[in-house]
């Protein structure tokens, strides 16, 4: 079957996109890795004896960095609807949060250690209706600060891609709720184009636990 003019260009994007051309280089499973960098970068979140949790870890950039960045004192765990590669030192769930199995099956690896990060890269299946796709694409920010709120330590950090559009400001105000500081970020390997954000939340208040 002959490909798309859309598809086509998004193919040509891809092949040509330098953050394409440099994971390779660098080993990293996708050009997502260069976001949490950057991140990395103006934040320092992540920190040799961190314990972190990767929601929508596939294909599991996001958990390679931490995994390095936490060191052999940290702890990373991996979760997505997604099959994912074996990670080195990384323990992943195949599952949907939102089952009670596999929230069981979470709650059991995190054990009586609150974590010290949340990692979300989560993002909704693309319809191409912007109303459809922000709707989803707010619920998982809902879903990912609730499982925050459960999991968290006292003072602990969530980062969660976000789409602008209807629902994201009441989000940012909830989120505020949670947290002692917010911020917005677009890293530079997030494309132009694209609505996507990025919002680091630190200080988490644990009196806020939903």
């Amino acid at each position: 079957m002959a490909k798309s003019k859309s598809s086509r260009r998004w193919l040509d994007r891809h092949v040509n996109d330098p953050y394409v051309k440099q994971s390779l280089r660098d080993g990293y499973r996708s050009r997502a890795a260069y976001k949490l960098l950057e991140l990395q970068e103006k934040e320092r979140i992540l920190q040799p004896g961190t314990r972190v949790l990767d929601l929508g870890a596939a294909p599991g950039s996001w958990s390679q960095i931490a995994r390095r960045l936490v060191g052999t004192t940290g702890c990373v765990i991996a979760l997505d609807l997604l099959p994912l590669e074996p990670l080195p030192e990384v323990q992943f769930i195949q599952g949907d949060f939102r089952e009670e199995a596999v929230l069981a099956q979470l709650r059991e690896l995190i054990g009586n250690q609150r974590l010290d990060v949340v990692l979300s890269d989560m993002a909704p299946n693309i319809t191409g209706t912007t109303v459809v796709d922000q709707a989803r694409m707010v619920y998982l920010l809902e879903l990912a600060l609730a499982l925050a709120q459960e999991q968290l330590k006292p003072n602990g950090a969530l980062i969660l891609k976000a789409f602008q559009g209807e629902g994201f400001d009441t989000f940012l105000h909830d989120l505020r709720g949670s947290f002692t500081r917010v911020a917005q970020r677009k890293p530079l390997a997030s494309r132009a184009e694209s609505r996507e954000i990025y919002l680091v939340a630190r200080g988490f208040k644990a009196s806020s636990r939903s």
